[in-house]
């Protein structure tokens, strides 16, 4: 076992993977719009932390993470594991005094940032590579440690006169990580692998009590596991073969979860993350770079970004480096890269091929090995791709009686899903406005609800309440 560099190999395949551990590692760093005074980024770091034992005790969070997963190793085969976290560093403004002192001020402002106070991550990374045969039973344990450090930055204004300075504190984080593997009962040779990452900081509070806030600067922040492995594969946690079913149902996962990481196709790598991601998780490749707020989309954040004061720029830009580089991002983003966040369709395939004519309003065009695919002669999205429908005229039986455009109903929404809305739709009554066909062949109703004082809104633009035909019951007096 060795806590030694990687090797270039198993470098280059973990570096397949960070793009996406990377959106891991900060999501939700800071917030848009940007600024350390914006309400919600006054409540910071949510995924993956890792608290001191002696405050997790006592809260919501916890102290250690837990992942289990399959594999399929070779004779011989290393795992290469990368623990990767963020160190918070708090961060101070002090402004400097005639006398050549500095004291402690709730902001500096220079002409093109407000630096103030805040808490910011620095990237820690720990290496672990051992053979898969060193893993079998207890397996082993490798402790690691981060050391306090305290490191100043002096700030000078636009004629380089000193102004004040960045006090920069990262208190001391230790853990460790416990590797260790068992063979599977099963048709085939499969192991359970176990990895857990623990926060053994003895930090506790002076007086028996501290708000989280205390606690942070010894925690381990967005912890997540990268795992290689040298010779064989992994199998999927999320979508198992049919016999190794039983096993991934067995295998605990707590606060994380496993997924195979990388190209498709490949399974030697998985990413064990705190955010419920999907096998072989990619970022956009759309995206203009990281805008720290995955709950957003890009477009809306980029314009929304470069919308801001020149006021809100400066305190963004003073908040954090990261937030500064996305409010240059957003200011100079070309039209066409902006263009190309609009959307993006990856789901169709052009079929290519000779075609056989059949009969009917459709060619069927054939590939062989391939399913039969139906091509209509207009796409459907073209408004005159089948002229044979109207949704002003055409009508659906719904209880044996013709509902169309006009027709009154009573709404029986929520027996299909479960709608928050639906609570407050049931039992209404609404007029249909049209009858529209999707491209499935299924049958929706356009309505706007009785007493809607938004609906001449609704019919002007078009946006409209959807139901199916048997959520709705023709009015008997309609």
């Amino acid at each position: 076992m060795t806590t030694a560099v990687f090797s270039q190999e198993t470098e280059s395949r973990f570096a397949v993977a960070r793009a996406v551990a990377d959106a891991v590692l900060f999501e939700g760093y800071v917030l848009y719009p940007y600024r350390a005074s914006a309400a919600k980024n006054r409540l910071r770091w949510q995924f993956g932390v890792l608290v001191p034992p002696a405050w997790g005790a006592d809260c919501d969070e916890h102290d250690f993470q837990h992942t289990e997963c399959l594999m399929e190793p070779r004779t011989g085969a290393t795992l290469s594991v990368e623990v990767r976290f963020l160190h918070p560093q708090r961060r101070t403004v002090q402004q400097a005094r005639q006398d050549g002192s500095f004291e402690d001020a709730s902001e500096l402002s220079l002409p093109d940032r407000v630096l103030v106070p805040w808490d910011e991550g620095v990237e820690e990374r720990i290496e672990v590579t051992a053979t898969v045969a060193e893993l079998d039973g207890d397996g082993i344990t490798v402790p690691f440690s981060r050391p306090a450090r305290e490191e100043t930055e002096l700030v000078h204004d636009a004629e380089g006169r000193l102004v004040g300075r960045l006090v920069r504190r990262c208190e001391e984080v230790s853990g460790v990580v416990r590797l260790s593997t068992r063979e599977v009962d099963g048709p085939y040779r499969v192991s359970r692998l176990t990895a857990v990452v623990e926060n053994t900081s003895t930090w506790s509070p002076a007086d028996g009590t501290a708000d989280r806030d205390a606690a942070l600067p010894h925690s381990l922040v967005a912890t997540h596991l990268l795992l290689c492995l040298g010779a064989g594969s992994f199998l999927s946690m999320t979508d198992p073969p049919e016999w190794a079913k039983g096993a991934v149902a067995s295998c605990r996962n707590l606060h994380t979860w496993p997924v195979l990481a990388g190209e498709p196709g490949r399974a030697d790598l998985v990413l064990s993350s705190p955010i419920i991601l999907e096998d072989h998780p990619a970022v956009a490749p759309e995206s203009p770079g990281a805008l720290y707020d995955a709950t957003e989309i890009d477009e809306i954040l980029a314009l929304r970004t470069a919308a801001l004061t020149d006021q809100e720029k400066r305190e963004a830009r003073g908040t954090d480096p990261k937030a500064a580089a996305v409010i240059d991002l957003a200011e100079s983003m070309p039209p066409e890269v902006l263009e190309r966040l609009h959307g993006a369709v990856r789901s169709l395939r052009e079929v290519t091929g000779s075609a056989p004519t059949v009969t009917g309003e459709a060619d069927l065009l054939v590939e062989p090995g391939q399913p039969h695919v139906v091509m209509p002669e207009t796409p459907w999205w073209d408004p005159e791709g089948d002229a044979g429908l109207d949704p002003a005229r055409d009508e659906v039986l719904v209880d044996g009686r013709p509902v169309s455009a006009g027709s009154r109903v009573t709404l029986r929404a929520g027996l299909r899903r479960t709608d928050a809305q639906d609570l407050f739709l049931h039992g209404r009554t609404a007029l249909v406005e049209a009858v529209l066909h999707d491209v499935d062949g299924g049958v929706h109703l356009a309505v706007t609800v009785d007493g809607d004082p938004g609906a001449d809104i609704r019919r002007e633009q078009g946006r409209f309440l959807y139901f199916q035909p048997d959520e709705v019951a023709p009015l008997e007096d309609a």
